[in-house]
């Protein structure tokens, strides 16, 4: 019998004046917690030999926000994290959290913060007090960026300079934007001032001083070569600006002096003409040492208190990585570490993340807190899981200046929530389609930004009936007395959506209810709608025609195949829209009732099963509603139905102000974590649990203007369906 022994330190630690005892084995390994979608490009990392005879052991988490909690809970060791990560670490309850090591550029390897925020102004400028800035015409990076933007804003509030930015009827971006025209007689801050197209352009024009500086005023958007660092100081030297707000290094690198490694260039702009203008109204030279409103950290490596006592063995760590994967031009050496040529890592004094955030006079900026009445947008949640990722989403969305902030209000059920949202006690929640229209008829809600999936990019799924190109159908008259395939029975898209229009056609009648009857009578050569055998509110005879081209499991060899004929689920191998699709292939019906893009999931070689792996796109059309075939991509000009994916709701009773600023709040989460589900995955699933806030497979939030056509026509399909009473429907 083989005796594994491992040797051991105890250590007592203080740090922050408390103290720990830990234990940890004399190999020193170090646990990295990575974002789930980095754990392979950390363990490519973690296998690399260096100097120091550590181990790197990749932790995976769902993104930063949960490293942070396995980090606290001593699951993992240390993580990248940038100020914004470390502002939630510094609220997190009783927190032990240090940051250890910076990730400063090359180029200024020695300079406190990550950059410094500036005011510029030309030297004759007449300034005696910060209130006399009021009235200057002001250049600006963009509208929503640090510098240029929420550094101004921030300290000219705290110093009053700037009025109130709480106004109830507008949106917290519209009271910055309001604050800034008054102040200011012209400006320059471009950008989309709103996600939203139209929000964009009615603040545009609405504020439109704040774009007379720009190099295109009227379209006031990137590109704009008075935009930006060095832009904000064009727009200062040579369009008649009189202050910019911009980073110390653009200033230096804009008048050709030396900055940090880099040696003075040449340049056309005399320093001597300009000043840095100080929060406390006097001015420094150009040349000499820059006198900042703020700063941003430089990102960092954080770790919990235990780590300390070898924390110096972790910094030679990383060190070490560095060098290795420089040399080697390693992929992991940024998605993992945040390192590449232009940046290194560098030893900092161990510090609480407050405090490294405190002294950059960055904590504030982050806050951006104009006072009361402090807007919320709430949530209303039906399940503690919900609840925990709603609470989530609101800390991390909050640091990364997403405003007004979210807020969670939990209830037992869906009705719940759709009375407390009528009665102004929350504000949204996401609902499917046949929902989303009883919230709207009994509770007085409104849709006002949908889900968009995949292919799917304006909100709605088109649903669409297929056809093999070689049959002889031509108009929706011809399928009589055929036979269908559907995904289900009481689907909304694959049997009332042609129930609909075979009624709109005059195919079939109105008031014939139950419309599963109908739908049997009109398609009198069978069909398959699984689910049907369970309906209670039709005749035998009607069941068993809905259920008639059904086969049950039929890659079953064992003789069990029609044991799960027609049921509404995955044994049956006709249910869901990919089963519709394949009855259709395999020649068991004359016409599928589909969504869009299912015929393009299942051919070409999309899918490899062997019923579809030699279909061709190419053998199948499309047969319009009003008659005609087309091509399956033309799924816009011949559908069935334009479902509204689903959709984010709020009250009727609320202002065209309010539902801006929660639309504009949505749209900007949908953006952020589209791009960076590393820092908090907002579509997928959540501790384990699927379909929170909205569904996994949404890949991004859009507007919806309530009045729009699509929607009209969804209400009017329900409306018309629903002369037939149906469960589904209700």
């Amino acid at each position: 019998m083989k005796i594994l022994v491992t040797l051991a330190v105890i250590a007592t630690v203080a740090v922050h004046g408390r103290v720990f005892r830990i234990r940890r084995s004399s190999h020193h390994e170090y646990k990295m917690c990575v974002p789930e979608e980095l754990l392979g490009a950390c363990n490519e990392m973690a296998g690399q030999e260096t100097k120091t005879s550590a181990r790197i052991v990749c932790i995976p988490a769902r993104d930063r926000v949960e490293c942070i909690d396995k980090i606290k809970e001593r699951q993992a060791d240390f993580g990248v994290m940038d100020p914004e990560d470390m502002y939630i670490a510094g609220n997190v309850p009783e927190e032990d959290f240090t940051v250890f090591e910076e990730i400063r550029t090359r180029e200024e390897p020695d300079a406190e913060f990550r950059y410094e925020g500036v005011a510029v102004i030309h030297k004759d400028l007449d300034i005696k007090k910060i209130s006399d800035i009021k009235g200057l015409r002001s250049c600006h990076t963009g509208v929503g960026r640090n510098v240029g933007y929420k550094i101004p804003i921030t300290k000219l509030k705290k110093m009053g300079i700037i009025g109130n930015l709480n106004e109830p009827d507008l949106s917290p971006r519209e009271n910055e934007l309001k604050a800034l025209s008054n102040l200011f007689s012209k400006a320059c801050i471009v950008g989309k001032w709103s996600p939203d197209p139209k929000i964009n352009l009615k603040l545009k024009q609405k504020y439109a001083n704040l774009c007379e500086l720009c190099e295109k005023p009227e379209k006031c958007d990137y590109p704009d070569k008075f935009s930006g660092y060095d832009g904000a100081l064009r727009c200062l030297a040579h369009n008649n600006g009189q202050i910019a707000w911009t980073k110390v290094i653009y200033v230096r690198k804009f008048f050709g002096l030396p900055v940090g490694t880099t040696p003075a260039q040449p340049s056309n702009e005399n320093p001597d003409d300009y000043r840095y203008l100080c929060p406390d109204a006097t001015t420094v030279p150009i040349n000499g040492s820059a006198c900042r409103w703020a700063a941003r950290p430089w990102q960092g490596f954080m770790t919990n208190a235990d780590v300390a006592k070898t924390v110096d063995e972790l910094r030679s760590k990383i060190v070490n990585l560095n060098s290795v994967g420089s040399q080697s031009h390693a992929t992991w050496l940024k998605s993992v570490l945040e390192l590449d040529e232009k940046l290194l890592p560098k030893e900092t004094k161990i510090i609480s993340p407050k405090d490294y955030l405190d002294k950059a006079n960055y904590t504030d900026v982050i806050e951006r807190d104009y006072g009361p009445p402090v807007k919320t947008i709430r949530f209303c949640v039906t399940s503690k899981d919900e609840l925990e990722k709603c609470r989530t989403l609101s800390k991390s969305a909050f640091s990364r200046d997403i405003r007004p902030r979210f807020d969670c209000v939990e209830e037992k059920d869906v009705e719940g929530c759709l009375k407390t949202i009528r009665d102004n006690g929350a504000d949204v929640i996401t609902l499917h389609g046949i929902a989303a229209e009883k919230a709207k008829s009994q509770f007085n809600l409104k849709p006002i930004v949908s889900e968009i999936y995949q292919g799917q990019p304006d909100g709605f799924t088109h649903t669409v009936a297929v056809v093999k190109k070689d049959s002889p159908f031509q108009s929706i008259s011809d399928l009589k007395g055929k036979k269908s395939c559907h995904p289900a029975v009481n689907s909304l898209g694959g049997s009332y959506a042609p129930i609909y229009n075979l009624i709109k056609e005059k195919q079939i009648k109105k008031e014939g209810c139950p419309y599963e009857t109908a739908l049997a009578e009109f398609f009198s050569g069978g069909s398959c709608a699984p689910g049907a055998k369970n309906l209670t509110n039709v005749p035998v005879p009607v069941i068993e025609k809905l259920c008639s081209l059904c086969g049950g499991n039929v890659d079953a060899n064992d003789g069990t195949s029609l044991d799960s004929k027609c049921n509404r689920d995955s044994t049956e191998s006709y249910f869901g829209y990919d089963g519709a699709f394949r009855c259709l292939a395999q020649g068991v019906g004359d016409v599928a009732f589909v969504l869009q893009d299912t015929v393009s999931s299942n051919t070409n070689g999309k899918n490899l099963e062997s019923w579809a792996k030699d279909l061709k796109s190419g053998d199948y059309e499309l047969l319009c509603p009003n008659g005609g075939r087309v091509s399956v991509d033309k799924f816009s000009d011949c559908y069935f139905s334009r479902v509204p994916s689903r959709t984010v709701l709020t009250s009727n009773s609320k202002s065209d102000g309010e539902v801006d600023e929660i639309k504009n709040a949505l749209v900007s989460i949908s953006s952020l974590y589209t791009k960076r589900p590393d820092l908090f995955k907002l579509f997928g699933p959540f501790n384990g649990k699927s379909n929170l806030l909205f569904l996994d497979k949404t890949t991004g939030l859009v507007s919806l203007n309530y009045e729009s056509e699509p929607l009209k026509e969804f209400s009017e399909m329900l409306s018309t369906l629903r002369t037939c009473p149906s469960d589904a429907l209700q």
